[in-house]
Formats: structure tokens, sequence, C-alpha cells
């Protein structure tokens, strides 16, 4: 299950996608902190930190951060834990993971969700935040995530969704489609950062609905399989490997 149609007008097919998005997010990693922090009104840490807490992240479990980019959620696991030796981060973008590994000692792979190059029953916790849309596959992804879970092991998925209703869609259509895009291009002069934030946009405006994202973790082995919503704009997907 792709997690929205091919965008042919950023790539012509879906195996020319990771190839796309990996150059993408290499050009842009070194001002994507920034822009993140600046566009989510600097609430971005504190809310990372208390998703993973609420649920259920503790010490000693060890986590695997899928689509980590700079270590946004990674940082925030590494203080409820008391240390990042237990974190791994994953991600396809050697750019991102450049500016990751400034940040925390956890251990790094550059790999994609799809094809993750670790052991069965690995980790307790796995972490996904705001790259649901950058896979290829939601199901494969999911059932790689299956497999390196230890059994009672919990996905959580953080993404951005766009919303239902018609004005307030209108909203997050201005907001994500122009303002910030536009915002991104006026404060770093970067060219590549504000294609970054135009591409993000494109992609949450054509993703799946939720219903798709949790058959897709059933599909995939899943139980336990729930979606919780912040200010009706975030969505926070949960599933337990039995």
């Amino acid at each position: 299950m792709r997690p929205h149609p091919t965008l042919t007008a950023r790539y012509a097919s879906t195996e020319a996608k990771p190839e796309f998005v990996n150059r993408l997010f290499d050009k842009g990693a070194k001002h994507y902190d920034a822009i993140v922090d600046w566009g989510f009104l600097r609430s971005g840490a504190v809310y990372r930190r208390w998703v993973q807490q609420r649920h259920g992240l503790k010490l000693g479990d060890h986590v695997l951060d899928v689509a980590c980019g700079t270590g946004l959620v990674a940082v925030e696991a590494a203080k409820i834990l008391g240390t990042a030796e237990n974190i791994t981060c994953l991600d396809p973008s050697a750019g991102m993971l450049a500016v990751a590994r400034t940040k925390l000692a956890a251990h790094f792979i550059q790999a994609r969700a799809e094809v993750m190059p670790l052991a069965d029953n690995l980790f307790d916790f796995l972490t996904m935040g705001y790259a649901l849309r950058h896979v290829t596959d939601l199901e494969i992804a999911f059932c790689e995530y299956h497999r390196v879970l230890r059994p009672g092991g919990k996905v959580l998925i953080l993404e951005v969704t766009k919303p239902a209703g018609r004005f307030f869609g209108f909203l997050f259509r201005i907001y994500f489609g122009r303002i910030y895009p536009w915002l991104t291009q006026l404060f770093t002069r970067s060219h590549d950062a504000r294609e970054m934030m135009r591409y993000y946009w494109e992609t949450m405006d054509a993703c799946v609905p939720p219903s798709s994202v949790l058959d897709a973790l059933r599909a995939a082995g899943f139980s336990e399989v729930k979606r919780c919503t912040a200010l009706g704009l975030f969505s926070e997907y949960t599933a337990v490997k039995l």
C-alpha cells in the first residue's frame, strides 16, 4: 500500500521515489531543525518527549527510531531513558544522519524502513516521527517494524494529518501549502529548504486516510492498533506485537 499516489511532478515512478526523497532531504538537512522549530511554534520538543512517555517508553527500553531525520524524536527519547546507548537511529538520508550524529551518542544506520539490516526481535519500542509519507509501501515497512520488535514491543508513529472539515482543511492548506514554504525561503534564503517544505505539504495533501494506515498495521500482524489525535491535527498511531 503506497502512502500516497505517485507525485509525477516530482519523480516518475514509485521506484524513483527513494532517490528523489534522499536527495531532497540531503540538501535541506542543515536547515531542517530551525524550520521545524519555528514552524511548529517551538512546541515540538515538549510534545515529542511527552507523547513517548504517554505511550509507554520507559527506562531500560531498547528503541529504534525509523526515519530519524536529524534526531529530533531520538533526542527526546534519550532524555526519558537517561542515555542514548539503547537507541538506534535509522534513516536513508546521509545528510540528515550527519546532523543527528552531532546531537546524541546513539547507534546510526543508513537504510530504508522497507529493508532494515537488523536482526529479529531486537527492540522494545519503535518510533517514526512525521516520515510515514516518505516510505514506498506501508505494509512492507510495517512488516519490517513487526519483525524487529520483541514480543510485547510497541510501535508509535507520529504524523501530521490533514483535517477533514472544510474550514480547518482550508487553513491547513494555506499554512502548510503556501505560508510555511514562503517563510522557509524568507528565513533560510535556501531554495532547497523551500522545496523540502513544499514537498512536505504535497505529501500531506495526498496521503491516504488514517483508516488505511490502521489497516496496513493490522495487515502487518500488529494487535491493539489505535489512533489518537491531538488538536485535530497530529495523529499518534500505536500498535503492539504480541
